[in-house]
């Protein structure tokens, strides 16, 4: 058709022609498109078909982890999905995810940026180290962070995990009415978890959890969490979402990263106006801040606090939260615990001697079992390769994303015989089976060591000092309890249980006259 009549329609009928137009613009950019998903798709891996602009998005917005494990019978331990745009290698195994992940360590030391939360939430105080893609800067953090989470001085912080679990195991008891009354132990579990990650980062405790700077901190953090999301924030893979005026997810992203930011710098100005009057206790700002060999500005100081909150209030919290629900519906495991703990302590001193470096063997189990069952952070943290792999003769580019499906390796059938019973005694018959919830490789989480001394004196004394009950079932199906398919972090669903106390009169002495180590 002339250039003339086409021009003439145009003016004589514009509303059929602008809707001819936009129709045929719209082919037009959706096949474009269609062909550079195509073309950006990873050679010689296979993965379950997509939808138009959105690949598997659709597929796995709620309970990502388990549909990637369901996918890996059919297309094997690593396939790709697409992201939008983005192609992903999935790795679902132990034997896939130790041939990728440790033979790979430093090819695999980046992570992915994504908008919402690298370019929104964390534009301002920056990204916690397991965020952060590689650099120098990352290199500097992360010995930073190693000095201070070694064993030498996860052992020198047991005062700080001596007083926690002591008020942690009092608040149970007074907010439960010594057991009368069935309560919600979350509130109690997050001020431990924010008290410890307070103190050992700023030298400041959360002594209760009445203080408004401990609603603040857990309700922000629990929403900047959300953020971080690889399934829930769907602008981070379709970039002409970002463009929407009415954009919620953007403003509410920014109001979180204002908030955070007010509360970091009263913490950070309380502990500088502390170290100017001498008047600070020690903790890892303060002794990063006199390292002179550190070298670490104030956006990667805030980047290791960042790193301790975090990870305190997204992991240890619900971890602790799944354990205690399970053990009110398990009372065969609190049996066995009682009579394991017998043997190293009594249950006339409830608050077990907090230098008890995990002797009781079966508690040990309990708390890897809790990890490897409930697995709370389900994906890890996605890395990005920073050059081309070779995986079972195939070539994977420079640049590829990969998530690690840790909840998939934990429940691995070539490891575990029976992967969804929950039986801790399978620590104690092969003690040196990897667990993958603190991910693998150069990148997996550097506060190993301090989780496990910590999981281990909350567990034992807890134990020791209640008989846990609910007179209601709980739901504590890893999948099905999970009041949050779409989170990052697997939460258990509210539940109530009562802290019967074992020995009453022993336990308010214990309390009452309690001196720290």
């Amino acid at each position: 058709m002339p250039f003339a009549q086409l021009l003439s329609n145009a003016i004589n009928y514009p509303v059929e022609s602008l809707i001819i137009s936009t129709c045929v613009l719209s082919c037009v950019f959706i096949l474009g498109n269609e062909y550079l998903r195509y073309a950006a798709r990873i050679k010689g891996f296979k993965g379950p078909a997509g939808l138009l602009m959105i690949g598997n998005l659709e597929q796995i917005q709620e309970d990502a982890a388990e549909q990637y494990r369901q996918w890996s019978g059919e297309y094997g331990p690593v396939y790709q999905i697409q992201l939008g745009n983005i192609p992903v290698l999935v790795v679902n195994t132990a034997a896939a995810a130790k041939a990728l992940f440790s033979q790979n360590s430093q090819a695999l030391s980046s992570r992915p940026e994504f908008y919402t939360f690298h370019k929104v939430v964390s534009n301002t105080a920056g990204t916690t180290i397991g965020t952060s893609p590689y650099s120098e800067s990352l290199k500097r953090r992360r010995k930073g962070a190693a000095s201070a989470l070694n064993k030498p001085s996860v052992q020198s912080y047991v005062g700080h995990l001596d007083v926690e679990t002591k008020d942690f195991v009092a608040e149970l008891l007074k907010y439960g009415h010594a057991g009368n009354t069935a309560i919600d132990p979350m509130p109690m579990i997050q001020r431990l978890s924010l008290s410890l990650a307070l103190t050992l980062n700023w030298g400041v405790r959360m002594a209760s959890q009445e203080e408004a700077l401990f609603k603040e901190i857990t309700h922000v953090e629990d929403e900047i969490s959300r953020f971080r999301s690889t399934t829930g924030n769907l602008q981070d893979y379709i970039p002409l979402l970002r463009l929407n005026p009415f954009n919620f997810g953007s403003k509410k992203a920014a109001e979180m990263r204002d908030r955070r930011d007010k509360y970091l710098n009263h913490l950070n100005a309380g502990l500088e106006e502390r170290m100017a009057k001498n008047e600070h206790q020690p903790c890892i700002q303060a002794n990063i801040m006199l390292d002179e060999e550190a070298k670490l500005n104030k956006e990667e100081l805030t980047s290791i606090s960042l790193t301790m909150l975090s990870g305190g209030l997204d992991t240890l919290t619900t971890l602790v939260a799944w354990s205690i629900a399970l053990f009110a519906e398990r009372p065969d495991i609190q049996d066995k615990a009682a009579e394991a703990i017998k043997e190293f302590h009594s249950e006339d001193k409830p608050l077990c001697d907090a230098l008890d470096d995990q002797k009781c063997e079966y508690i040990v189990a309990l708390g890897k079992e809790c990890l490897r069952y409930f697995t709370v952070l389900r994906l890890a943290l996605p890395r990005t390769s920073i050059k081309d792999i070779t995986y079972e003769d195939k070539v994977i580019p420079k640049g590829t994303v990969f998530f690690l499906n840790a909840w998939a390796c934990n429940m691995d059938p070539y490891v575990w015989t029976d992967p969804e019973v929950f039986r801790p005694e399978r620590w104690i018959e092969k003690p040196d089976a990897q667990l993958f919830t603190y991910g693998l490789g150069y990148r997996m989480c550097a506060g190993s060591l301090l989780a496990n001394r910590e999981i281990y004196l909350i567990f034992i004394r807890m134990l020791n000092s209640f008989r846990i009950v609910s007179d209601q079932k709980i739901n504590t199906h890893p999948i099905h309890g999970n009041s949050d398919p779409t989170s990052l972090v697997a939460i258990p669903k509210k539940y109530k249980v009562k802290f019967v106390p074992k020995n009453k009169t022993a336990l308010d002495d214990a309390i009452a006259n309690f001196s720290s180590v």
